[in-house]
């Protein structure tokens, strides 16, 4: 393909005009078409991107201006739109999460009939050279068998403004969930991806702990994988100042990732070895200490972005294939199911369970929120972890 691709984003909210905008950026693409149910909103950004305005996804769908979309609308919107794009013979590019419930994922993916479209979702994280060079490491089998998982990442926090400022956030009805569905699917993706999936999760949410939400705003999970291996994921909404610190270990050692730092805490020999075969009662493995170089936290959006263009141009291999999104929200729905139930969540979770345990609580809702704008401009780099 040597033309540009003509791209139309969907929802132009904080995420939908940071792309608009960064657009420029984007080698081998144009921004052809905005569009947004807000015509004011539609039209002024349209106007300051010298591009079309629709007010319908469907009326840009259709119009033949565009080569390929980007959805950056509430949740549930992810899966009715991009079906839509990618039964019109469209690429899609879906912000995270692919959608709200494991059910909807499978739908959406389902769509992706014609292999030649291309279909990504936005896990720009991946795209960090600290995460890169972990999974790396695990890969090539540096850790050896992980046996332990550790993340606490709570440096999301958010005060009372923020979930007021869309009547959509923080409901079961518009992001069908809290922190796990909109601030954690990057490190849910992250965790999978570094680690494999867990074969069982055992959660405790907070529903509301923090904020006047109804949605949970602190989550602890329990994750088991099938090795043996255990693991503990901690979030929060709610916790000023917040951690992020990944630690994962294995036969061989011990990787932390936190304040930008990678350090790789490297056994001489596995510890199950040595623990077999040593007569000191209170020996351990000699341990050698090495901090992993890193620089920046790699080309996020941008990168994301450009190699989907580069994917439909070029056929360069998707760093973020969306069939991949599925996991991530799979993670999230079994944390809240467990955390409801009570019980552990089996993996794979039953996706008709969740989702009719789901619509019981979006009908059972009664929460009527107050949306007020937030003063001056939205700076969305401080949303970024």
């Amino acid at each position: 393909m040597n033309s540009k691709v003509k791209i139309g984003i969907v929802g132009v909210g904080n995420m939908g005009s940071l792309h608009a905008r960064s657009m420029h950026k984007i080698k081998g693409a144009v921004l052809a078409a905005v569009c947004d149910i807000d015509r004011a909103k539609a039209d002024a950004l349209a106007g300051e991107m010298s591009c079309k305005a629709f007010y319908a996804a469907d009326d840009m769908i259709s119009s033949g201006k565009v080569d390929a979309i980007v959805i950056a609308t509430p949740h549930y919107d992810h899966t009715t739109i991009g079906i839509k794009g990618l039964k019109k013979g469209l690429h899609v590019l879906v912000e995270k999460p692919l959608s709200v419930h494991k059910a909807d994922c499978q739908r959406l993916i389902a769509a992706h009939e014609n292999k030649k479209q291309v279909f990504s979702a936005m896990f720009n994280q991946r795209t960090d050279p600290h995460y890169i060079k972990v999974r790396n490491l695990i890969q090539k089998g540096e850790l050896g068998e992980i046996t332990r998982v550790n993340w606490i990442i709570t440096n999301w926090f958010r005060p009372e403004i923020y979930y007021r400022s869309g009547g959509w956030r923080a409901t079961w009805s518009g992001e069908g969930g809290g922190v796990l569905m909109n601030q954690c699917p990057h490190n849910l993706d992250l965790l999978w991806w570094i680690t494999g999936m867990p074969k069982q999760v055992t959660a405790k949410c907070c529903f509301g702990k923090w904020h006047d939400i109804e949605v949970e705003d602190e989550v602890t999970a329990f994750l088991e994988y099938p090795n043996g291996a255990t693991g503990v994921f901690i979030t929060s909404t709610g916790e000023a100042p917040g951690t992020n610190r990944l630690e994962i270990c294995g036969e061989r050692g011990k990787v932390v990732v936190e304040n930008s730092v990678i350090t790789f805490h490297r056994n001489a020999e596995e510890m199950s070895k040595f623990s077999r075969k040593t007569t000191k009662l209170f020996a351990s493995p000699e341990t050698e200490t090495v901090v992993i170089p890193v620089e920046g936290s790699g080309g996020q959006h941008i990168e994301i972005m450009q190699n989907f263009v580069d994917s439909i141009r070029k056929g360069t291999p998707l760093k973020a294939p969306a069939r991949e999104g599925i996991n991530s929200v799979e993670l999230a729905n079994a944390m809240i199911y467990s955390s409801l139930t009570g019980k552990p969540a089996k993996i794979p979770l039953s996706a008709a369970i969740y989702e009719k345990m789901l619509k019981k609580l979006i009908a059972g809702s009664k929460r009527k929120k107050q949306v007020k704008k937030c003063a001056g401009s939205v700076d969305m780099a401080k949303s970024f972890r």
